[in-house]
Parts: C-alpha cells; sequence; structure tokens
C-alpha cells in the first residue's frame, strides 16, 4: 500500500491531453508528408524514375531499329543478287 502511494506521490495522474499539449510540435500528425519539401523530393523521385524508365524503352527501341536496318540490308543484298541473276 505504500508502494502505491509513493508512486503516486512522484508520478501524478496527467491527462492524455496534458501530455499531448506538452510534447506536440507546431505540426499536426501526417503534416510531414503533406509538407512542400517532402513533395518536391517525393515528384522529384517520381521524375527521375520516370526519365530512367523512359531512357531504357528508348535504349530498347533503338536497338529493335537496329536489327530491323540489318535485316532490311541483308534482304535488299538478297533482292540485288536476286536481281542480277535475271
Amino acid at each position: 500500500m505504500f508502494a502505491k502511494i509513493a508512486v503516486a506521490h512522484r508520478f501524478p495522474a496527467v491527462s492524455s491531453t496534458a501530455l499531448r499539449a506538452a510534447y506536440s510540435t507546431s505540426r499536426v500528425d501526417g503534416s510531414t508528408a503533406q509538407s512542400k519539401e517532402f513533395s518536391k523530393k517525393e515528384r522529384a523521385h517520381e521524375d527521375q524514375y520516370a526519365r530512367q524508365h523512359e531512357a531504357e524503352q528508348l535504349k530498347k527501341l533503338r536497338e529493335q531499329i537496329e536489327k530491323k536496318k540489318e535485316e532490311l540490308a541483308q534482304l535488299e543484298q538478297e533482292h540485288s543478287e536476286i536481281a542480277g541473276k535475271q
């Protein structure tokens, strides 16, 4: 019983509202995600991902174009050989 009184004396009852007020800052919950700096950083990451993805797609398309050019050159050579025989 004495222990309960001693604990209650050292740590008086404080409402949770008072604790929140004592430890709160000017920001509210979730305000970091809504801040301008966070939005700018997030947008920059998204833009970087989009540029990288587009660069990869362009690289693949260029490779496909080069393959088609080689195929076309091969077909033109075969055509000229066949036309030369006639």
